[in-house]
């Protein structure tokens, strides 16, 4: 699948969305991922400037046939925030007709927060596949940072939104946050295999993916043996 797999991780504020400042601040990953054989591809949380995002895909041959939204969150959707509008979902489905994949707990959350229609999302439960052309990706539901915030694990790279950094894991006292949730979907992606590339949704730390091993063994996330100790970690236990 290498020579077929198309998959690009491109940094907000660098790769695109140059001279914006909030996009620069807040260090966004937006995911690429495709068919190089039938030139279709999907954005991850495409966000800031989508015109760039689409350029990029134009100047590698390829086409975007859907979105897949991490969490619900304005910087990996776009909408509102502070009284600052970023771009996302609403902006590309304003530029062509594509399917956006979110999970089911999240729906309403991303309709709420963009003002896109509920026959513009697709809906999927856990442990759903999406085939972008011949390239399956998986979807993994792990709540925690947000009811419906999900991860995607593709060839042995695992995109994975805000619930895992290297260095971290998402908040969980925002809105919908849960952090007896978020101990649950830790320990699942834990059990995969330490060869997984873990790529995080934003680059707090200074490299931009890890083996998902040397995670385990580098991030305190992972110390807590259970979840009386991670929530006593946490302050609430």
């Amino acid at each position: 699948m290498d020579d077929r797999l198309y998959f690009r991780q491109l940094l907000s504020g660098r790769d695109f969305a140059v001279g914006d400042g909030a996009a620069a601040q807040m260090v966004n990953f937006v995911y690429l991922i495709g068919d190089r054989e039938t030139g279709e591809a999907v954005a991850v949380d495409p966000t800031y400037r989508v015109d760039d995002l689409l350029a990029t895909l134009s100047a590698d041959d390829m086409r975007l046939t859907g979105v897949l939204a991490t969490h619900y969150h304005v910087d990996h959707v776009g909408g509102s925030m502070f009284g600052l509008t970023i771009e996302g979902i609403s902006d590309i489905l304003e530029r062509q007709s594509v399917q956006i994949h979110v999970q089911r707990d999240e729906a309403e959350w991303v309709r709420k927060g963009t003002g896109v229609s509920g026959s513009d999302l697709v809906e999927h439960d856990g442990d759903d596949e999406l085939l972008v052309g011949s390239i399956p990706i998986s979807m993994v539901h792990t709540p925690g940072h947000t009811p419906g915030s999900q991860c995607f694990l593709v060839d042995g790279k695992l995109v994975a939104g805000d619930t895992l950094f290297l260095e971290g894991c998402g908040r969980t006292d925002f809105p919908g946050g849960d952090p007896g949730l978020m101990y649950d979907s830790l320990r699942r992606l834990a059990a995969m295999p330490d060869s997984v590339t873990v790529y995080p949704g934003h680059q707090y730390s200074a490299a931009p993916s890890a083996g998902l091993g040397a995670v385990k063994q580098l991030n305190y996330v992972f110390r807590p043996n259970s979840r009386e100790q991670w929530l006593s970690m946490l302050g609430q236990g």
